[in-house]
């Protein structure tokens, strides 16, 4: 009878599996396994693949063919927009925690029965599309927004600042879109936190300085670096953010790859870029399950 009852349960098992698994195979392994595949591809004169094994999108990455002696010439074209990319996540990962680290602490400390609305006010704006955000920001900062305005109305400029289509409206925008990714994990974090221990150190005369250092910070470690994993693999591969703020002008990977797949018309150079991306991507998670690791054997 128990083996039956045993038997019935794994059956009853993988019956409930069985839609999960077709999700995760027909929207995720697939694609990628299809994105793998056009990588090895030529690309078609005008658009698509030519069944025929090649290397040419890998090597297209960092050389360029002479048309006249078909030599290789390495071309840092790409690299650069990948650098690029990872100097805006860095960025943007690391003012996230500067501004994300405070407002959780300040959530944190807050009476139980004000903390879910502070919780509420942070996740406001993923109530809205990100391309609805990332328009809000664009009239906020453009010449005739809210900002140039103000300062206009306060007499602090005679002429509005250009601001949209700059380095600067990128950084506003991933700002404001990636920050609650920083913010949550920090604050279910520090939540957990045992502040009697805060208070111990206190009553032991240290400083302010000296408890966040040694108490605060690395008991939200897993916090502090879930939310610098959070931030930082979306904003590598911004898409939407750059392409309206910065007006194309600052190509960054996303970009590059929709290029590639839409007026570039190379599918199998766009599918090796995705799944260098995705590389860059799995290093990132290496890293954090090391760190994790540690912070918990720690």
């Amino acid at each position: 009878m128990a083996a039956r009852a045993e038997m019935a349960a794994t059956s009853r098992n993988r019956l409930l599996s069985t839609p999960a698994l077709v999700i995760i195979t027909v929207f995720g392994v697939l694609p990628l396994l299809i994105i793998l595949v056009y990588s090895f591809l030529k690309a078609a004169p005008y658009g698509g693949v030519e069944w025929r094994f090649s290397t040419d999108a890998y090597l297209n990455f960092l050389f360029q063919r002479d048309i006249f002696d078909d030599t290789l010439q390495f071309t840092p074209d790409f690299l650069i927009i990948y650098f690029r990319s990872a100097v805006y996540a860095v960025a943007t990962t690391a003012i996230c925690l500067l501004f994300g680290f405070p407002t959780a602490y300040f959530m944190a400390t807050r009476p139980p029965s004000q903390r879910n609305w502070w919780v509420l006010l942070i996740t406001i704006p993923f109530w809205s599309n990100l391309l609805v955000r990332t328009l809000a920001v664009m009239f906020v900062i453009r010449d005739e927004g809210l900002i140039n305005h103000a300062l206009m109305a306060l007499h602090v400029i005679d002429k509005p600042i250009t601001m949209l289509y700059t380095n600067f409206a990128i950084m506003l925008g991933l700002l404001y879109s990636y920050l609650p990714f920083m913010v949550l994990p920090l604050y279910s974090s520090l939540e957990k936190l045992d502040f009697r221990l805060v208070e111990a150190a206190y009553d032991l005369y240290a400083t302010k300085r000296r408890v966040l250092w040694r108490i605060i910070i690395p008991l939200s470690l897993p916090g502090i670096v879930a939310g610098c994993l959070l931030v930082f693999i979306p904003t590598l591969g911004a898409y939407v953010t750059p392409l309206i703020l910065g007006g194309g002008t600052h190509l960054m990977i996303g970009d590059l790859i929709a290029q590639q797949f839409g007026t570039g018309r190379n599918w199998p150079l766009g599918s090796a870029q995705a799944l260098i991306l995705m590389a860059a991507v799995l290093i990132a998670l290496h890293f954090y399950s090391r760190a994790a690791g540690q912070v918990k054997h720690g």
